[in-house]
């Protein structure tokens, strides 16, 4: 620990890295002016973050369990808002009454063959003073309520495939009470299913072998979960408050009624896989296919018989289902275009201590924040207004942020420049990240220039160096379908958005042990990556919000699509329903998208070499900010209407995967070969849309060149 805290002192002094060679002539959107002030106030940003500060920060915010709701989350509340202060940050505070019921009681008993009654809290660990202290009740959020007893069900992860195969085997779960292991798909899911397939109750627990003993030494020997950890969690599918579906939950709007809601409607407990072991012990019935296998130290059953149970869940929806919660914001005015926003944001709540989950977030912006404010102190205020968010209840279903952007649509569709999300930024030493292609190379352009804690160099090559990317390619980058706070900026307005973080090997998720001991060991001892996330943090609110012309790049994006092409022939061509590519008019769309964006930075760059009068940047820009809102649908997808972007959203049907070109590919799926052809020739015309407005930012910003438009003295 001693030598891990004085790297953590020394690195909060590290020399910001020098820019890749490729880089060295000026900044993607810059003047080559305004490029070399640029490189010194990130430089300057970038070395603030410190691990000595995270850590504090990080102490602070997990010291007590701190559920959406409750007063410990008000208290995030006000820490936050605090510190915000306390740095000169102007601060707003929105809170929103939420249909959002909290247990009151919960248990579940082996009815047979030897009756016993399951012990659901996580004991206390030695060493963590934290993992003592009064917990949420082990219930998952938006759980059912109910009294129910059956015989017991083994359905593996609960998936609709799991229930096919069940099927298959004359086996139903109908009346009875479903056990699934957690993984392969949302929770939500796995309780839709079940209540879909008639169980009277589902029982989710974590098998040993996806993040316990099998997987390596568990809590408080190792990082993995221990028999009795638990992962709690939301099971709405939705996002937003269930009651105010597509509307902000404001004083006095028309709420739905319980039995209107999208929400479970049987009872939904999570275990550990000690309690697991108990009811699934004891299961027989005929053979399982091997795949179904956990890692518990016994051969695995579907049952029914002999084991029964009994499950209760009681919430107090009769008597205080509304609860108020509350969204952060810290505000810096931008100096020239302050009605533009950058925005950064990440959840505050958690389901427990919730210090990988998400206090690593909410600690890498307010770093970030607090490196921003001191150079505004010292007269750096960016060009762009920056806003530094914490969301409440995204553990419940994205709740803070989703009601955010209903509420603040229109301005967010008009001059939001881009969304950057920070959702577990820290709990380990490999770096990725991921978000809308158009800011992929300016991640990794920042990425560059910010040290590694390993002290072998810069982010950018540690994560080359440990995905051993060739040469000749870039490391692969995830996509925004969603599961956290970017999904309504991003699938609901079309506002490109990206996130990065740093993980590693754990199984304290959504438990009591996520806490500040399980960090200072196993997940960042030293703090040292949480102030690594903030650098990066820094560096890029601040990228956006001073470019003379907004970074994105449109040729990358393209490329990115035309990958996603064959699939979507290969499958009409095993359905037989086209003997010809029934993409060719898309892929030519964007193709014209690519080649338009090739021209487009070309023209820019040239513009920018010279001087560009303040009017045209601004029309450049104001063109640019349409190109991904021109990829949403305004009525949305067909199944679900609140998701309007075309490009990417979370899977329907297993809620954490990602679905590319999901209009099209959601046809499909359904065996719809007209609906599919008219969805890819609707995609096309978007392309063509999106093309107009990179084609209009060329034109505003060629014509600025060619008329001789003098760059006009800017204040910074």
């Amino acid at each position: 620990m001693h030598k891990l805290i004085t790297l953590a002192v020394s690195l909060a002094a590290a020399v910001v890295l020098p820019l890749a060679a490729d880089a060295q002539q000026g900044l993607v959107g810059y003047t080559a002016a305004s490029a070399a002030r640029e490189r010194d106030v990130e430089a300057d940003a970038i070395r603030r973050p410190s691990p000595t500060s995270a850590a504090a920060l990080s102490q602070a915010l997990s010291r007590e369990v701190h559920v959406a709701g409750t007063p410990a989350q008000a208290r995030t509340r006000d820490y936050v808002i605090a510190q915000m202060k306390s740095w000169g940050i102007e601060t707003e505070v929105r809170a929103y009454d939420i249909w959002m019921p909290h247990p009151t009681e919960v248990g579940i008993w082996r009815v047979s063959p030897t009756p016993v009654k399951l012990a659901l809290a996580e004991p206390a660990v030695p060493n963590d003073p934290t993992s003592a202290l009064p917990q949420y009740l082990t219930v998952n959020g938006y759980s059912g309520q109910g009294d129910v007893t059956g015989d017991v069900i083994y359905v593996n992860y609960g998936l609709i495939e799991d229930y096919a195969q069940l099927d298959s085997m004359g086996i139903s779960v109908r009346g009875k009470i479903a056990v699934a292991r957690y993984g392969k798909s949302f929770r939500g899911i796995k309780a839709r299913e079940a209540e879909r397939h008639g169980a009277l109750a589902l029982i989710i627990y974590s098998d040993p072998q996806d993040d316990g003993f099998v997987r390596g030494d568990v809590y408080p020997d190792g990082p993995m979960r221990p028999p009795a950890g638990v992962q709690r969690g939301s099971v709405l599918n939705s996002d937003g408050d269930p009651s105010t579906p597509s509307y902000p939950s404001t004083p006095g709007v028309p709420r739905a009624g319980e039995s209107r809601m999208e929400i479970p409607h049987i009872p939904v407990v999570p275990i550990g896989y000690g309690n697991a072991a108990e009811l699934l012990g004891g299961l027989r019935g005929g053979s399982i296919p091997q795949n179904w296998q956990g890692g518990l130290a016994f051969r695995y059953h579907v049952g029914p018989g002999p084991v029964k149970a009994r499950v209760l869940v009681r919430d107090d929806r009769a008597t205080h289902a509304l609860k108020p919660i509350y969204d952060t914001f810290g505000i810096i005015r931008g100096s020239e275009l302050p009605d533009e926003m950058v925005i950064v944001g990440g959840h505050r709540d958690g389901w427990g201590p919730g210090t990988a989950d998400n206090v690593s977030g909410t600690v890498s912006i307010l770093e970030a924040a607090r490196a921003v404010a001191e150079q505004v102190k010292q007269g750096m205020r960016p060009k762009r207004t920056i806003v530094f968010a914490t969301w409440d209840a995204e553990e419940w279903g994205l709740i803070g942020s989703v009601e955010y952007v209903e509420d603040d649509s229109l301005r967010l569709t008009r001059n939001a420049v881009a969304y950057f999300n920070q959702d577990v930024a820290a709990q380990g030493p490999r770096f990725n990240g991921g978000g809308s292609p158009s800011l992929r190379a300016t991640l990794r352009d920042v990425a560059r220039v910010v040290p590694d804690p390993n002290g072998h160099g810069s982010v950018y090559s540690e994560w080359r160096r440990a995905a051993a990317v060739p040469d000749s390619a870039e490391p692969v980058m995830g996509d925004p379908g969603g599961g956290s706070d970017f999904a309504p900026f991003y699938n609901h307005l079309g506002i490109p958005i990206a996130e990065w973080g740093f993980g590693g090997s754990g199984g304290v998720y959504h438990s009591q042990y996520d806490d500040y001991a399980w960090m200072s060991k196993f997940g960042d001892p030293g703090f040292v990556y949480h102030a690594a996330a903030a650098r990066i943090t820094a560096g890029m609110v601040l990228r956006l919000a001073n470019a003379d012309v907004l970074p994105y790049d449109y040729a990358e994006f393209a490329r990115t699509m035309r990958r996603y092409l064959p699939a979507i022939d290969r499958a009409f061509s095993e359905r037989r329903w086209t003997a010809t590519p029934p993409t060719a008019a898309l892929g030519a769309a964007i193709g014209r998208m690519e080649e338009t964006a090739a021209g487009f930075a070309s023209t820019r760059d040239a513009a920018l070499a010279t001087s560009v009068g303040r009017d045209a940047l601004a029309e450049t820009n104001r063109a640019l900010l349409r190109v991904e809102r021109a990829l949403t649908r305004g009525e949305g997808l067909r199944s679900r209407s609140w998701f309007r972007n075309l490009i990417y959203v979370a899977d329907e049907n297993n809620g954490y995967a990602n679905m590319v070109l999901p209009s099209v590919n959601e046809a499909i799926r359904s065996g719809d070969a007209a609906l599919a052809t008219r969805e890819i020739a609707d995609l096309a015309s978007r392309f063509d849309e999106a093309t107009r407005a990179i084609a209009d930012a060329r034109r505003a910003i060629s014509a600025a060149t060619s008329n001789g438009q003098q760059e006009r003295p800017r204040q910074r």
